[in-house]
């Protein structure tokens, strides 16, 4: 007699015969897209491939048993609910599962900087009711301080400043550990666009300016999330670098820009990570909306690319019912609102849409979601562990801070006697644990929109460097906390009030003095003053949100000059000016005892009187996140060693792109009828530090030190020890067109650290031939070395010009695809983008 699982094999075929996988069969021996001899042949197969061709068939047998309306349920997030498998959850962040199709209820979480707003809120949120235009009410579930908790990790251009995918690996790591424990499927990161604006709100959820290190820490990301079995989503397709009216604003790039800056991250991701979806955005790229442009989801990701996944939308992204679904995009989310089932069937009716497309649409999702074991395991939820996520967090973050400067302040001495932590009032940075969103007296998770990660706990920097002094012996050190007001009249020390004068003075005596700063932004506004809220026109130069004294009451809505939410001066500048200039009674000199620790989204513009001999120690510390205090103290008393790069161009106050930046750059042009805002990146190549490096306001001259517009470079980071670098060398690889490119590092100093080697290339000139002129060099390798006080090592950097990221590339509009030009190709190595900081390895002929 024949066993039902042999039964259900013979239905499906094996694989092989699809088409006997029909309602009737399924009917007659239970679903067989489940059958354990299906599920065990994909688990055994031998390469991603042939796993993801088993999913696939598995999905197309699923497809086959379903009804109209059971596919048209699929094709949406679910209205606010309480989760039938999971009754101790409210959610709005899934697809219903279906019981009789063995479908499970598909799980969405919020990221990147952790599990950010996701599917399990308090039962209490379903009495806050949202209006929802064309769907009705509904329950106010996508954001509420009661979402389940995580580890809020340090953000994601800190990850990138360590220079060190294993460092991204980690990120997804403790994001996947947490995903898994919490019951969730589907990862809304990593975010890969690109750091054009400083002001930008989301910038801290973004690996900075340059696409080739975007794409290395989405790579590996993806990867550490896709081994646990769970989806990475890559966003936000595509050139989604404003947050200023995102829903609707223009976005116009010329093809050349698109692809050899803003696509190559994503292209990245699809090609050497095998991310399973994309996000499609809410901004229009040349004339259409994002998430039904053909030219970007077809044409390019699935044509040229070879993508085999899916394309979620942005929240609320979708603006039409048929173009998107015939244009590329596969699954609306939250709600059924563009693709709601009465409007879908409609389009079928009238033949503007096929159900071979609906098909295609779920075929893509499931085949990522039975390739990933998704449909293969029990949907429950149990404790994170979080003590480990902890551990990880300040592992991290440490690993992120960058070093900028020091005039001998760094690391603190552990038998210190007094210090003081000085911050502005109005301000979280000396206060609080700093992340996306965050507000003077509110707790992490309050704000942040996609970062706004609720934590088990917060270590603020003044816990975090009491403890510190403790664990390392030093216990009866004085550590007190002033705050200073806006007009740097009044302050409190430790929460008794004085004039600002008594706090100078309070500075002047102690050992150390350490200053905390930064900029706040997160999702839904950039950093600008506009003259009203519809963020139309700037009421102030938009170089002002990049610096330490602009700030406003609530980052993710639009700033005016006047009115609720108007922008502020913290008067933060004048504040650490009048303190360096303070007399200093401890014996030590203001400029040798003071550290400047910046918590920032991207990078502040620098005032000159703080770069140089007479300025503080300056530490990068980003947004920390949970473990903000420990991270911060790690640093400064020297339990870690800095080793961050900037993955930022920092300018010095009044010399940056964006004191050179035109309306239609920011915030855009708008039309005579008043309804459409354009934005042009009329800058095209020359971005970042490519920006700087090609000059083109012919402001910025290149001198003995360096660029005389950057404060500090993209790519520098100082140390506690220090290093030597070899002479450099191009050596030819086994095969046609790779190469290596090497060199020696001597850890010259004393203690333990890690410096990373970054290689640069310069294209001949036949490459401006092809469009946009091109920058003096682009980023095609680095490499992070960890070396004992006094160890040698010889570090290889791989050169490879088929690589994903066409480091000899250009793209041909013309000719629709990348040529390497004609020419010398110049190979430079060195510990930053800065000329001076580079040495020749050698040069390519073609």
């Amino acid at each position: 007699m024949m066993t039902t699982w042999k039964r259900l094999a013979l239905c499906s075929g094996a694989v092989a015969a699809v088409a006997v996988a029909t309602t009737a069969c399924a009917a007659e021996t239970g679903n067989a897209w489940m059958a354990p001899p299906l599920v065990a042949q994909q688990q055994a197969a031998s390469s991603d491939e042939a796993r993801e061709a088993i999913a696939r068939q598995r999905a197309k047998m699923l497809i086959a048993a379903m009804t109209l309306d059971q596919k048209l349920q699929q094709l949406t997030g679910a209205k606010p609910e309480t989760l039938p498998d999971l009754p101790e959850c409210f959610g709005g962040r899934h697809v219903s599962g279906i019981a009789e199709l063995d479908i499970p209820t598909f799980r969405i979480t919020n990221g990147p900087v952790g599990l950010g707003q996701n599917d399990c809120v308090s039962h209490e949120v379903a009495k806050n009711v949202l209006h929802m235009p064309g769907f009705g009410d509904i329950s106010q579930a996508y954001s509420h301080s009661s979402s389940a908790k995580a580890t809020a990790l340090p953000s994601a251009v800190g990850a990138a400043a360590s220079f060190d995918p294993a460092v991204g690996a980690m990120y997804g790591d403790v994001i996947a550990d947490e995903m898994r424990a919490l019951g969730l499927h589907v990862f809304e990161a990593p975010g890969v666009n690109l750091a054009r604006l400083p002001i930008l709100g989301r910038n801290m959820e973004y690996f900075g300016e340059d696409p080739y290190l975007s794409g290395a820490m989405a790579v590996a990301e993806t990867k550490a999330l896709q081994s646990k079995g769970l989806i990475a989503m890559v966003k936000h397709f595509v050139a989604n670098e404003q947050e200023t009216n995102r829903q609707t604003i223009q976005e116009n790039v010329d093809r050349q820009t698109l692809r050899e800056l803003y696509l190559l991250p994503f292209e990245m991701a699809v090609k050497d990570g095998k991310v399973a979806a994309v996000m499609c955005a809410y901004n229009y790229v040349n004339g259409q909306s994002s998430c039904e442009n053909k030219e970007m989801l077809t044409d390019v990701l699935r044509r040229d690319w070879g993508f085999t996944g899916y394309v979620q939308s942005d929240f609320f992204a979708m603006k039409s019912t048929v173009a998107t679904l015939n244009n590329g995009t596969d699954h609306e989310m939250p709600l059924p609102l563009h693709w709601a089932p009465a409007k879908i069937k409609a389009a079928l009716d009238s033949g503007e849409i096929r159900l071979s497309r609906i098909d295609e649409a779920l075929e893509r999702r499931y085949t990522q979601a039975f390739k990933l074991g998704i449909f293969d395991r029990k949907l429950a939820r149990q404790p994170i562990d979080v003590a480990a996520g902890g551990r990880k967090a300040r592992e991290i973050g440490g690993r992120a801070t960058v070093l900028l400067q020091n005039n001998g302040a760094l690391p603190l001495r552990h038998d210190l006697r007094s210090l003081v932590l000085i911050g502005k009032a109005s301000q979280v940075y000396a206060q609080q644990a700093v992340a996306g969103g965050a507000v003077v007296g509110e707790p992490m998770g309050a704000g942040g929109g996609s970062s706004d990660v609720v934590p088990h706990y917060t270590v603020p920097p003044i816990e975090g460097l009491r403890n510190a002094l403790k664990e390392l012996g030093n216990g009866q050190a004085s550590v007190k906390l002033i705050l200073v007001d806006d007009a740097n009249a009044i302050a409190t020390i430790d929460g008794q009030s004085v004039d600002f004068a008594q706090a100078l003075a309070e500075a002047g005596k102690a050992d150390a003095v350490v200053m905390m700063a930064g900029t706040i932004s997160e999702e839904g506004a950039d950093r600008a003053t506009f003259t009203d809220k519809s963020g139309k026109q700037l009421a102030a130069p938009a170089s002002l949100g990049s610096g330490l004294d602009w700030y406003t009451g609530h980052s993710n809505t639009i700033t005016t000059k006047d009115g609720d939410n108007r922008a502020r001066n913290s008067g933060t500048v004048a504040m650490i000016n009048r303190l360096m200039a303070a007399p200093s009674t401890s014996g030590k000199p203001m400029a040798g005892k003071t550290v400047l620790v910046l918590k920032d989204n991207a990078g502040v513009a620098m005032p000159a009187t703080l770069v140089g001999t007479k300025g503080p120690a300056i530490l990068e510390a980003w947004f920390p996140g949970q473990e903000d205090g420990n991270i911060v103290a790690d640093a400064l008393f020297g339990r870690i060693n800095p080793s961050g790069k900037l993955p930022v161009t920092v300018p010095f106050e009044g010399k940056g792109f964006l004191d050179h930046v035109t309306t239609s750059q920011f915030p855009g042009v708008i039309s005579p009828d008043g309804k459409v805002q354009t934005v042009t990146y009329s800058e095209q190549l020359a971005m970042g530090y490519r920006w700087y490096d090609a000059n083109p306001s012919g402001t910025c001259a290149q001198a003995k030190g360096g660029n005389s517009c950057v404060a500090f470079p993209f790519g520098h980071g100082l140390s506690y020890t220090s290093f030597s670098v070899g002479r450099p060398a191009l050596v030819k690889g086994k095969t046609r067109d790779t190469w290596q490119v090497e060199a020696s590092v001597t850890n010259t100093g004393k203690r333990q650290g890690a410096q990373v080697l970054q290689s640069y290339l310069s294209l001949p000139a036949s490459a401006n031939s092809y469009g946009a002129k091109q920058p003096p060099r682009r980023l095609v390798g680095f490499a992070r070395v960890e070396l004992a006080a006094g160890e040698t090592r010889k570090v290889s950097i791989p050169l490879d010009a088929k690589a994903s990221h066409h480091p000899l590339g250009v793209w041909n509009e013309k000719a629709h695809q990348w040529v390497i030009p004609k020419g010398r190709f110049t190979v430079w190595l060195g510990v930053s983008s800065a000329l001076p900081d580079l040495k020749m390895a050698g040069t390519i002929e073609r």
